[in-house]
């Protein structure tokens, strides 16, 4: 316990730092967020409560809600059957290869959603490259089966499932052997233990990540917009896109009265995740052993069906994908005479290709190193300065990141619009306008691991040197910062590998010369230029699955809870 002596000095620095962080959090989360609510219900000086009730009845809003609740509920419902199913196998059981498993199964949530999209519109659609070569292609003329409502659900609800997987996974391993062995021994059958033991432990646990895959559906604007937009279907993020590429900044009070509707219905899913969350640990606790299931012979037949069934759902579209990227001409099929590379050629050589990969790289390096230099003040603020205020404004930092990305954009807009005090210019149009909206978005992926690392270190070095009159800051150099790096590392990865696909937030700030390889992706497809769109996509799944590939190597090393899925 740290004595009265060693609290009282360096109190005045922890008390700046505190306060600056502070002010760093307000103006990165709280103010972008009552700036939508000032914008939305009083843009000019005035309520304009009967503006806003007409914005958000009028008939496109009222379809463009429905369709993302339709959508948003078939996506988990479809996550909910998945991630349920895997986390039940993986966590119950003795299937082999459970690490290689969950790897696989993680990748949809690290593949940038348009990419998820078009691999499966170039699957499935009569113009496949890959079903014409294997003669399997439908008609010339068809429709394509996952544009609307339907393929916008179903391939939600598989980018959503490792959500669902990976809010049950932790309590699915925890499951009391006590009660559902005391009823084995009992007589009771299969079918009753199910019934009246299992699927009520379970339930918070499917419903707390029901909310989360929710959430995350609305959120959603890259598979919405490539399999909407062909048939009419319009939610409530490719709305808000239509204003704002649409009509500019005359609808400032517009898009900010729709993103006031999208975060009022993602903060209600969030709250009902967190609810479901904290009775579902509540639920499971003082289970002194794990439950476990011997698979026997079925180990085999289960282990294919696990593995065949995420091959099909992720390896077919992508080699879909491929092959188009190879086909010299889109809707050929892949023959020694229409195979090519020059779609890679075009996309490497082309000026813009290469602008937009500087852009990305750009602005996802310095959101990484921005998040982890204010994440590590934050987190030893919150975990050894026991600072409230910190504390209550790191755990608001969920919110941008919960919140549907055009709301964010929206934030970022309202922001940075104004001409900043004293310089006399404004960011918008700017990449520094899409940096502060990565920072806005990204910066809780960056606390969490450190905060999980610091809360599991002893503070006794800090409490030492801080006895021998070491000051603040000599302290977060020599102490802190070299027990945290690894986790600073992780969380830095973590941003970069979201930041360098994002597409929602880039899609609605992007202007000429500041593209990004998200928006690069989405307008070759929109655009018809199919093949090049294919090759940009192959590419940036290579660069995902080597970030990937290099955080799971770090996994052993760092503390449980760094990585969400370690």
């Amino acid at each position: 316990m740290r004595s009265p002596v060693s609290r009282r000095r360096g109190g005045w620095s922890e008390t700046a730092l505190a306060l600056a962080v502070a002010a760093v959090l307000a103006v990165l989360i709280v103010l972008p967020l009552l700036r939508i609510a000032q914008q939305a219900l009083w843009p000019d000086g005035h309520w304009r409560l009967g503006a806003a009730l007409t914005r958000l009845m009028a008939a496109d809003t009222v379809q463009a809600t429905l369709h993302s609740l339709v959508v948003s509920f078939g996506g988990t419902v479809v996550a909910i059957i998945l991630g349920t199913a895997y986390a039940l196998l993986i966590g119950l059981t003795d299937l082999p290869g459970k690490r290689a498993l969950v790897f696989l199964l993680l990748l949809p949530l690290m593949i940038p959603p348009q990419i998820t999209a078009m691999s499966w519109t170039q699957f499935l659609g009569p113009g496949s490259a890959l079903l014409k070569t294997i003669g399997l292609a439908p008609p010339p003329g068809s429709a394509n089966p996952v544009y609307g409502p339907t393929g916008i659900a179903l391939l939600l609800g598989l980018q959503q499932t490792p959500l669902v997987f990976l809010a049950l996974r932790p309590g699915v391993s925890n499951l009391p052997s006590e009660l559902l062995e005391a009823a084995q021994s009992a007589g009771a059958s299969t079918a009753w233990r199910v019934r009246t033991i299992l699927l009520p432990l379970l339930t918070p646990g499917i419903l707390a990540g029901a909310a989360l895959s929710f959430v995350a559906c609305l959120d959603n604007f890259g598979i919405p917009a490539l399999l909407g937009a062909p048939v009419g279907y319009t939610v409530l993020s490719t709305l808000i896109y239509q204003r704002l590429s649409g009509f500019g900044l005359s609808v400032l009070s517009d898009v900010a009265q729709l993103s006031l509707l999208a975060a009022v219905l993602a903060l209600l899913g969030l709250t009902a995740q967190k609810l479901l969350s904290r009775h579902w640990q509540g639920h499971l606790s003082g289970a002194s052993s794990a439950y476990r299931i011997a698979l026997g012979r079925w180990s085999r037949p289960l282990q294919l069906i696990a593995w065949g069934t995420l091959l099909v759902l992720l390896a077919a579209p992508a080699l879909a994908l491929l092959t188009t990227s190879l086909v010299s001409i889109d809707g050929l099929a892949l023959t020694p005479d229409t195979m090519t590379l020059g779609h890679y050629r075009n996309v490497l050589n082309d000026g813009m290709v290469r602008t937009a990969l500087r852009n990305s790289v750009w602005l996802a390096a310095w959101a990484a190193l921005l998040t982890a230099v204010i994440a590590l003040p934050v987190a030893y603020l919150v975990v050894w300065g026991r600072r409230r205020l910190t504390t209550l404004l790191a755990a608001l930092a969920d919110l941008p990141f919960a919140l549907p990305g055009a709301v964010v954009a929206v934030a970022a807009i309202l922001m940075v619009l104004p001409p900043l005090p004293w310089l006399h210019f404004s960011l918008y149009g700017t990449l520094w306008i899409i940096l502060y909206a990565y920072l806005l978005r990204f910066l809780t992926l960056a606390i969490k691991p450190v905060v999980a690392g610091l809360s599991r270190l002893d503070p006794a070095l800090d409490d030492a040197a801080r006895s021998c009159g070491a000051r603040l800051f000599m302290r977060l150099r020599t102490i802190v910062w070299p027990l945290a790096a690894p986790t600073l590392l992780a969380g830095g990865i973590l941003v970069f590998l979201m930041a360098v696909n994002e597409l929602t937030v880039s899609a609605l700030l992007w202007s000429s010369g500041s593209e990004t390889l998200g928006v690069l992706i989405y307008n070759f497809e929109e655009g018809g230029s199919t093949g090049a769109a294919a090759a940009l996509s192959v590419l940036t799944m290579v660069v995902v699955l080597v970030l990937l590939a290099l955080l799971q190597a770090m996994a052993r090393r760092l503390p449980r809870g760094a990585l969400p899925w370690a």
